[in-house]
């Protein structure tokens, strides 16, 4: 489909080629936020390990995916699992589920193996997203990009205390790594490792969710309000990164024996014994505030110098299986 080896192949090469222009400092507004958001002090009293951080949580401190927007795609080598982001991608997100409902994505497979960059999949015989055939309740086109968002109830954002290059504003929200420029009314989900994006073409729209990519490699962050971001993956990464990267332009297989075949369920249509029972630490709390300074200033005598600071994509929040 254009949207997976011609269209995102231009994209990706044009965009890798320059970053987005990047800010110097951050809004007031964005100050005000992290100043509150801060551990009281430069550095802490006393020094915890993160795992200490996360030992010492309560059932409060941690959130389970809703079932009904999360993905389990699986592989030869063993599964993926995928949260949905339906606040700041609504319309990508329900076709995406449609996509899935519709049976498109039992016959699909990874396309493109890109070292350090991403890996894509979508079904190899399509070339055109708006010519993909046996939609039911899928769309073919989304008529909005969904580029960025307008800040709304469930998009707020814990700022990090240390700001952003790409930025004014940069965090969590609900969980997920996010930026925010408040002047222009803009907020977008970033390119993290982990982070799910739709592969689209010229046209900002060209995208319907049949094609989509993760981050596995340094995020490319210039990727950001250029593509549409739509979840994460919370478990599974190491059979993707795994794979075998494609030889031939910009990582795709040039080989059809090459492409990994998969099949993407929604969690909800999967029994319940066959679940995996997911938590993730909820990033308004306290518990992952600590959770960050233990990051900025480590416990360990092992570092001669701290840190003192983190950067966004290195603040996802932790996951876990569920205690039983």
């Amino acid at each position: 489909m254009t949207t997976t080896r011609p269209c995102l192949s231009r994209l990706l090469t044009q965009l890798g080629a320059a970053a987005l222009l990047s800010f110097l400092g951050a809004s007031a507004a964005q100050a005000a936020h992290a100043q509150a958001a801060k551990p009281v002090g430069k550095t802490p009293m006393k020094r915890m390990a993160g795992a200490e951080v996360l030992k010492a949580t309560t059932a409060e401190d941690w959130r389970e995916p809703s079932i009904e927007h999360t993905l389990y795609m699986d592989t030869a080598a063993g599964r993926v699992i995928i949260e949905l982001a339906p606040a700041f991608a609504p319309l990508h997100v329900q076709n995406i589920l449609d996509l899935v409902e519709d049976g498109y994505f039992k016959s699909s497979a990874v396309l493109r193996v890109h070292e350090n960059y991403v890996v894509q999949w979508g079904a190899p015989e399509d070339e055109d997203a708006k010519q993909v055939k046996g939609l039911k309740k899928a769309k073919a086109e989304i008529a909005d990009g969904e580029l960025f968002i307008k800040p709304h109830a469930g998009t707020h954002i814990t700022p990090l205390p240390d700001g952003d290059a790409f930025a004014p504003v940069a965090g969590m929200a609900g969980g997920f790594p996010a930026a925010a420029d408040p002047k222009v009314g803009q907020t977008w989900l970033t390119h993290c490792y982990s982070m799910v994006g739709i592969g689209r073409g010229e046209a900002a729209n060209s995208g319907n969710g049949s094609s989509m990519y993760v981050v596995i490699g340094q995020a490319p962050r210039n990727l950001d309000r250029n593509v549409a971001v739509v979840g994460r993956v919370l478990q599974g990464m190491e059979w993707l990164t795994s794979l075998p990267r494609g030889t031939g332009d910009l990582g795709f297989y040039t080989d059809a024996k090459q492409q990994q075949p998969i099949q993407i369920r929604r969690a909800i249509d999967v029994p319940e014994a066959e679940r995996v029972a997911l938590q993730v630490l909820r990033t308004e709390r306290p518990a992952y505030l600590n959770w960050l300074q233990a990051k900025r200033f480590p416990a360990s005598s092992w570092y001669l110098q701290d840190p003192g600071r983190v950067e966004l994509c290195s603040a996802l929040p932790p996951v876990r299986k569920k205690p039983t």
